[in-house]
């Protein structure tokens, strides 16, 4: 009957010490006291609860988020940053090459203006009969004449030409009509494509 005793009595291997292993593993585990195990799921509240959430991926808001759809929304921002990035550049590029363009024109321009003063020099001198064929001067006219040309420089102005201030620069308007034209050129004009170098110097008249 005593031996009967004893048994009965909890041993240290016995249920309180079970129960005292229990609470040291969960204590290891760094769970919260008020974590509650019902049939081998842990409720909310608990730290392991929230583990689980976060490995299947949430929102701030505790919605699901589909992995794929995050990727594919990340990768549509990034397209479209590059895209803008990619016009930007695009855009940079043409006015650099438009402001290179203008900048060249400009410089050619300059060039021929400076060149002028000698051109109408010898014009002076063709008029004079001082460019006759054969003459030193006149092959020094025509190569000086061909360095313009090779710069994109053309003459303008002649008489009977129909008046436009925009490009020709009366001194005198001798004309009576609507009608006006150019009657005598003093100084001609020249032009680089279509910007105007100088205006040409005329004398405006009726038409014949």
């Amino acid at each position: 009957m005593a031996d009967q005793d004893q048994g009965n009595q909890a041993t240290p291997e016995g249920p309180d010490n079970l129960a005292d292993q229990v609470n040291e593993v969960f204590a290891d585990a760094g769970l919260a006291d008020d974590a509650e195990v019902l049939d081998g799921e842990v409720v909310e509240g608990s730290e392991l609860a929230d583990s689980d959430a976060g490995a299947q991926g949430t929102d701030a808001e505790g919605a699901e988020v589909d992995p794929a759809a995050q990727a594919k929304q990340e990768l549509a921002e990034r397209t479209e940053d590059l895209q803008r990035l990619s016009a930007e550049f695009a855009n940079y590029r043409r006015r650099v090459e438009r402001d290179r363009e203008t900048d060249r024109v400009l410089a050619k321009a300059k060039f021929v203006g400076e060149l002028l003063p000698l051109a109408d020099d010898l014009d002076r001198a063709e008029e004079h009969g001082d460019l006759a064929e054969g003459t030193p001067l006149r092959a020094f006219a025509d190569k000086f004449r061909g360095v313009l040309t090779s710069q994109g420089a053309e003459a303008f102005g002649a008489e009977g030409e129909e008046f436009n201030p925009e490009i020709h620069e009366a001194v005198q308007d001798l004309s009576q009509g609507d009608d006006k034209v150019v009657a005598a050129v003093l100084r001609k004009g020249f032009k680089l494509g279509d910007r105007v170098v100088r205006t040409a110097m005329v004398v405006i008249g009726d038409p014949a």
